[in-house]
């Protein structure tokens, strides 16, 4: 079994592709051997790590033996972030998200080479990469076009409302949200699994009168999107409803340990007798 200690450091990298500097936390477990397999985790809304309960969730869960050696890593969002967050090369009807794809090279040309070589072990587990609302949002669509680098998305409360037409200008579900177009016209079918968690008190908004909070219906929608690819539920896609979660960092501070463990169950392990 895993110390339930937690080392916490802080870091900062010049990005070249967003053109700041980059906060960012880590947590790594104490008394990895190198011999272990190690997973790693990028979070999104960093700044939040503490409110997320970040720490004492992977101790709990690490005491426990419930997940394996993980990595987490918690990118702090700057003033910019309603443009870095969002779904590369395609802007929102206001413009927002229009640094997303210089957020995804930030990513994948920056970051995962940082973490590699500041981690004294290799990164040879799972990857995944999760936030919450447009974080959430961001999360997938990085995922989603990387597959060769990530094998899972976690997404809490996530953005998927993110349109390309306001709601006056004849907007319609089935046009013009922006990821679900996204996953619907992409060629092939991603290796990677998903894990996608709503609050029945995400919000009160049901722009299709049907009585459904519209982040469920969003939700709900990203899922029959999925399922269109051939991915298989309980396999591929995980759905948590949250009875009385609402739209905060409370609720998915809540979530965090289901998420971990179903992305990174600890393995049985046999002995010699």
């Amino acid at each position: 079994m895993l110390s339930s200690e937690i080392i916490k450091s802080t870091h900062r990298i010049k990005s070249l592709h967003l053109n700041r500097t980059v906060e960012l936390e880590m947590y790594s477990p104490d008394e990895l051997m190198g011999n272990e397999e190690v997973n790693l985790l990028l979070l999104n809304d960093g700044q939040e790590s503490e409110a997320m309960q970040v720490q004492d969730a992977l101790s709990q869960l690490y005491t426990s033996g419930k997940i394996e050696p993980l990595i987490v890593v918690a990118i702090k969002a700057s003033e910019d972030r309603v443009q870095e967050y969002g779904v590369a090369g395609v802007p929102d009807f206001l413009g927002r998200g229009a640094k997303a794809d210089k957020y995804t090279a930030f990513i994948t040309n920056e970051l995962l080479p940082f973490v590699q070589a500041e981690v004294s072990v290799p990164v040879n587990g799972k990857r995944a990469f999760a936030g919450f609302s447009l974080g959430g949002l961001s999360a997938f669509d990085i995922v989603w076009n990387n597959d060769n680098l990530f094998d899972v998305a976690g997404v809490f409360s996530g953005s998927f409302w993110w349109r390309k037409k306001d709601l006056k200008d004849g907007y319609r579900d089935d046009q013009d949200r922006i990821l679900h177009e996204m996953i619907r016209t992409t060629t092939g079918k991603p290796e990677a699994q998903f894990w996608l968690m709503t609050g029945t008190d995400d919000e009160t908004a049901d722009r299709n009168r049907n009585f459904i909070i519209d982040s469920i219906d969003d939700t709900v929608d990203v899922i029959k999107e999925l399922m269109a690819k051939s991915y298989k539920r309980p396999e591929d896609i995980f759905y948590y409803e949250m009875v009385g979660g609402k739209h905060e960092v409370a609720t998915w501070a809540k979530a965090l340990p289901a998420f971990l463990t179903w992305a990174f169950p600890r393995k049985p392990r046999f002995t010699n007798l």
